[in-house]
């Protein structure tokens, strides 16, 4: 369900409604009168037909008699059936035999509501209304939570270097537990997209989870925040405030930046993780939380441990599980995949069609460092896709730092077009990366004064490209060969022939 049809479903009332009634004239005045609010609406006289049209229709709203065909659990039985079904539809149930017991087993049984005969018919018209209202708010929550689970699922980060596999590695393992984790890397490198994967898939997924940057905030502004405060304990609490930690209770908390913590706080923090209690400002009186602590720090705690900046009990606390995220540079054969993992959420606002990338562009920024990781990389393909003459993402397209990091022959002279030509042979590697391959610059201009045999100089050459190849392939030398289009018996031969040389 696209978030469009979410909105449709909130702005419009029409809806699939069956309504369920043995008594001819009743069963008529409430189907003309849905019909008239614009819903399509499936009269039924008899059980057996209402257990087919919630197969065959699947409504959103049922509307049933409970004392069909003088058995009053016929009316149950379809109600149990309509809110068994996927999705599960509303109920309101109607009744001549009106008791405190039958509203009772009714609603236990999930119906939303509950009309004794005779009612008026604008009653049930508002009732119907609201039921809808509910069904398509409980709709979108559903659609909402599934977007959620999707979006932070652990195959959205993205990776196939042997570090990657091992943080996945350690992730998928911890994810369902209650365990502290603390998750060390760069800026940039993805620590807060880690936390929310442990945390939507964890049995937690559906309860709160809070992101604090703790380097944001001043000390006393943090403690409000993480603990809350009592009205009067400071100037300006004008109110009882509940703290994040109990904003949290049944969920996670992830406390980026934790090494930014003022000492005051982690003493707190300390208590917290021993005792699972929070103490707001101003209150004597503790407060029980569950909830599961993640941290994340840019920075060596060791180092800050040492010049006692941070305390050492409180590290041991939050070091539980460490996971370490490698920087970009750590991993420079998972660019490419990164590169158009981007892409595949863009298309061209000139031709509508999906970008694609040259080859020497790709290779530029497999070449450059990466000091702002993997969010750097994010930032400069967005930019390449704004400044992109069409849906082709060329190295002119890059920023001059990504530009000035490629070797000479990825570069691109000034006035000179980046023209594309695509690759004819069949490439695996080709294929899932949709990467375009342009001709070479021409390396004339650069090439050194001739000091050896023309034999030596293309050898040389040789040599070069093919290393170049095999480490853009991440050192798959049948990956490499298919890429050159070359037999992998050839790749093996002349890669003996440079070892020999």
């Amino acid at each position: 369900m696209a978030p469009g049809v979410v909105r449709q479903m909130r702005e419009t009332r029409m809806a699939k409604i069956l309504v369920v009634d043995d008594e001819a004239t009743m069963l008529q005045n409430v189907t003309e009168m849905l019909r008239q609010e614009g819903h399509e609406v499936f009269p039924c006289t008899q059980s057996p037909q209402a257990f087919a049209a919630l197969e065959e229709h699947r409504p959103e709203l049922v509307i049933t008699d409970l004392n069909l065909e003088q058995v009053r659990t016929r009316g149950l039985d379809i109600l149990r059936k309509a809110r068994a079904s996927n999705p599960p539809a509303e109920v309101i149930v109607i009744t001549g035999f009106g008791s405190v017991e039958t509203a009772v087993g009714a609603m236990r049984d999930g119906a939303y509501d509950y009309l004794e005969k005779p009612f008026k018919l604008g009653d049930l018209k508002l009732s119907a209304q609201r039921a809808l209202s509910y069904n398509h708010a409980v709709a979108e929550n559903h659609y909402l939570k599934k977007q959620l689970r999707e979006r932070y699922q652990f195959n959205q980060i993205v990776g196939n270097s042997l570090k990657m596999q091992s943080v996945f590695r350690i992730v998928e393992r911890v994810a369902d537990t209650d365990s502290t984790v603390l998750i060390l890397g760069e800026s940039g490198t993805g620590k807060e997209l880690v936390a929310r994967a442990l945390h939507f898939n964890s049995r937690r997924q559906f309860a709160p989870f809070i992101p604090v940057n703790c380097a944001a905030l001043p000390e006393n502004l943090l403690e409000s925040e993480l603990f809350g405060h009592r009205k009067g304990s400071f100037t300006g609490a004008l109110a009882d405030k509940l703290g994040l930690f109990q904003e949290a209770d049944g969920g996670t908390i992830f406390l980026d930046e934790i090494g930014s913590m003022p000492s005051a706080l982690q003493s707190r923090l300390l208590r917290v993780l021993q005792d699972r209690e929070v103490r707001r400002v101003g209150d004597n009186t503790p407060v029980h939380v569950n909830v599961r602590v993640l941290a994340a720090t840019n920075e060596p705690l060791e180092s800050k441990i040492k010049t006692g900046t941070f305390r050492e009990d409180l590290y041991y606390r939050l070091n539980v599980i460490p996971i370490r995220l490698p920087s970009l540079r750590e991993r420079p054969e998972d660019v490419p995949l990164l590169v158009m993992h981007y892409l595949r959420r863009k298309t061209s606002p000139r031709s509508g069609q999906p970008f694609q990338i040259t080859r020497r562009a790709m290779l530029a920024l497999s070449a450059y460092a990466w000091p702002g990781n993997v969010r750097e990389l994010e930032n400069v393909v967005e930019r390449a896709c704004a400044l992109s003459e069409d849906d082709l993402i060329r190295v002119v397209d890059l920023p001059p730092g990504v530009q000035e990091s490629a070797p000479e022959e990825f570069r691109v002279a000034p006035g000179q077009r980046d023209e594309t030509a695509f690759i004819t042979a069949s490439s695996e590697t080709q294929r899932q990366l949709s990467i375009v391959a342009e001709p070479p610059v021409s390396p004339v201009a650069t090439v050194p004064p001739p000091v050896g045999s023309l034999k030596d100089f293309l050898r040389e050459q040789e040599v070069t490209y093919l290393n170049r190849a095999l480490a853009y392939a991440g050192g798959n030398k049948e990956r490499t060969a298919e890429m050159l289009g070359i037999s992998l018996a050839t790749l093996y031969r002349k890669l003996a022939g440079e070892l020999a040389a």
